[in-house]
């Protein structure tokens, strides 16, 4: 022990001797976590990264959630910075306040489950240079609240160039934003608002029509200060997550946006729409005026209720990809009446295609990918999501796109290894989800064979897969156990200890790992993960893990683990309906040590991106 002091030591005083401009380049290349490890290092590094830290012009903190002592610990050092992003799942706004200030130019504000609408009149009269502004809040019990502090929001932010509102309300999820019309600035570009009702979005954007014709006071706005009023912004992006899309709603964007560049509406709907208020194909046709267009989706979401756009067919498909030749991105979720004939006529009309997704798309089938070649050959990412007529035979068929770097079959049940083959040639496919699945074994032994650089793959549900299939994925003589930094083993029933001990040792790049349900799996397992180290540093590389509803995982096995110096560059960890839920206090206590590590009980995926508005963090 004494040794290693000195070896420590030793490395220490030789740091101090490297020239200052050496430092300066190594520093820059650094991210923030880097940064902190690297000030411990020696007395010349720690006031290089004091330094340093000072004249950054970006914080990004949404790769793990501080709590209030951390956040004001890091923004002390930080005093010129002007892009903010953090992941505020464990702050209040008494917090965040503290990072508000006229420097501010870009402020995303994430998973702010804790934080109340006082925020908005807060931002508005300590920023007032913000150009970009995300926020995602909870909802509270007044909606009119909502819009009253976002109209003095608004009035202060003249220079606002992008605006999105992630407002998720537990009941109802739906906000009137009718009324702030007259005060968005000029300077607007970008609008994303969650989620919003059907007919408010409609009277916002004929307001803003109206605006733009006349550019007079209506009764509505009677007290509105005539000096308020401006022209209506150029909007060329438009994110709406809606109670219904309508023809009326297309419609209206149509008239309303006419130089509009990107639009993506999605909704939510509890009950099977009746006409007048659904899409149909006068809404889709209505589109081809909007020569500019270059990204559409348009998704009618099973969250709430198992429905779909039965009013579109393929005429409907074929006036878009007659009239909107300049398509570059494209996703149609819901559309169970489109058949092959309508989405083959996008790939082939849309020639700079580069992304194409399709969601629970009944009547899509191998064929919309026939004669591929030459036909949409820029594509970069295809997704298509629970379409139960594609099989291998689709994915062959894509041999041509060799630019693809992500191709996602989640829930496309007739994939099978007879695919597999093909994918390795592609030299830059860097994420691949065979969610779902009919792979085996054999299919990974391919994959585990090949050369392609996949960084992220999911396996989730492939129950054909067993601890060999594993084996032959990392112990192949490919690429892919050098590159692959995020896996997903969950809900498969043939992963055991054996699997687990394979990618502890064997996946070199493994930052993120997900083995819910995984039934086998014990303490064993979490044994040879915490004892897995980097080659270069030997420090523990996994930065997130969930082990849900993994049973025979040990709560005081996990909770020694925590306590030990291992996992210490863990950041997140799902352990919902484990032993270990039954400790919360011992978890608290480990996570006041560790103000980095964020725990999740509520059975989240990975990082709490989607539920954390139903749940109350634990762990700071």
């Amino acid at each position: 022990m004494k040794g290693g002091n000195k070896v420590a030591a030793g490395g220490g005083r030789s740091l101090e001797g490297l020239p200052d401009t050496l430092i300066t380049e190594i520093l820059e290349k650094l991210d923030l976590e880097s940064l902190c490890s690297t000030a411990c290092a020696s007395r010349a590094f720690r006031s290089s990264v004091a330094q340093h830290l000072s004249t950054l012009p970006s914080l990004d903190l949404s790769v793990f959630a501080p709590n209030a002592q951390t956040l004001n610990h890091i923004l002390h050092r930080f005093s010129g910075v002007r892009s903010v992003t953090i992941d505020c799942l464990r702050l209040e706004t008494s917090s965040v306040i503290g990072i508000l200030g006229a420097n501010i130019q870009e402020l995303n504000l994430l998973k702010g489950c804790l934080l109340s609408y006082s925020l908005f009149t807060s931002i508005g009269r300590s920023c007032p240079n913000l150009r970009v502004l995300a926020l995602e809040l909870v909802g509270e019990q007044l909606p009119e609240l909502f819009e009253k502090n976002l109209v003095e929001m608004l009035k202060n932010l003249i220079q606002l160039e992008s605006l999105s509102l992630k407002i998720r309300e537990i009941e109802h999820d739906v906000y009137s934003i009718k009324s702030i019309q007259p005060f968005l600035p000029r300077s607007l570009r970008f609008l994303k608002l969650q989620q919003v009702g059907e007919q408010s979005a409609i009277q916002l954007l004929q307001e803003h029509l109206n605006v733009g014709n006349s550019l007079e006071i209506t009764s509505t706005f009677s007290s509105i200060p005539a000096a308020l009023l401006h022209p209506p912004t150029e909007l060329q992006h438009l994110s709406l997550v809606l109670d219904i899309i309508s023809d009326e709603l297309v419609i209206c964007i149509v008239n309303a946006l006419p130089l509009i560049v990107e639009l993506n509406l999605e909704d939510r709907t509890y009950k099977e729409p009746l006409m007048p208020h659904d899409l149909t194909n006068n809404g889709i046709q209505s589109l081809g005026s909007c020569r500019r267009l270059t990204a559409l989706s348009i998704v009618r979401s099973r969250q709430n209720y198992p429905v779909c756009f039965k009013r579109i067919n393929d005429l409907a498909m074929f006036l878009l990809s007659e009239n909107c030749r300049g398509l570059e991105s494209v996703t149609f979720g819901g559309f169970s009446t489109v058949t092959d004939a309508g989405f083959s006529a996008i790939l082939h009309s849309c020639r700079n295609l580069k992304r194409f997704e399709i969601r629970n798309a009944s009547l899509l089938s191998d064929l919309t990918f026939h004669s591929m070649a030459g036909a949409a050959d820029t594509l970069v990412e295809m997704k298509m999501f629970s379409c139960n007529l594609i099989t291998s035979e689709a994915v062959l068929q894509l041999a041509s796109c060799t630019r693809l770097e992500v191709l996602d079959l989640c829930g496309c049940r007739s994939i099978a290894d007879t695919c597999l083959s093909c994918l390795t040639f592609f030299n830059k496919l860097a994420t691949l989800n065979l969610s779902g699945a009919d792979v085996t074994d054999n299919g990974l032994a391919v994959l585990g064979g090949g050369h392609s650089p996949i960084a992220r793959l999911r396996l989730r549900g492939c129950r054909r897969i067993t601890d060999k299939g594993i084996s032959l994925l990392l112990l192949g003589r490919g690429t892919i156990s050098k590159t692959l930094a995020s896996l997903d083993v969950g809900y498969m029933p043939g992963i055991s200890d054996e699997a687990i001990y394979t990618i502890a040792s064997s996946a070199q790049a493994v930052t993120e790992l997900c083995m819910r349900y995984c039934f086998f799996v014990t303490d064993a397992s979490l044994k040879a993960l915490a004892l897995k180290r980097r080659p270069l540093d030997g420090t523990s590389p996994l930065k997130r893990l969930d082990v849900f509803h993994c049973p025979r995982l040990s709560a005081i096995e996990l909770v020694g683990f925590l306590r030990k110096p291992s996992f210490l560059n863990l950041r997140w960890l799902g352990v919902g309906l484990t032993a270990a839920a039954s400790r919360k206090d011992d978890f608290a206590q480990i996570c006041k040590e560790r103000a980095w590590l964020t725990l999740c009980f509520d059975g989240c995926e990975i990082g709490c991106h989607d539920g954390w508005q139903f749940h109350r963090p634990h762990g700071g």
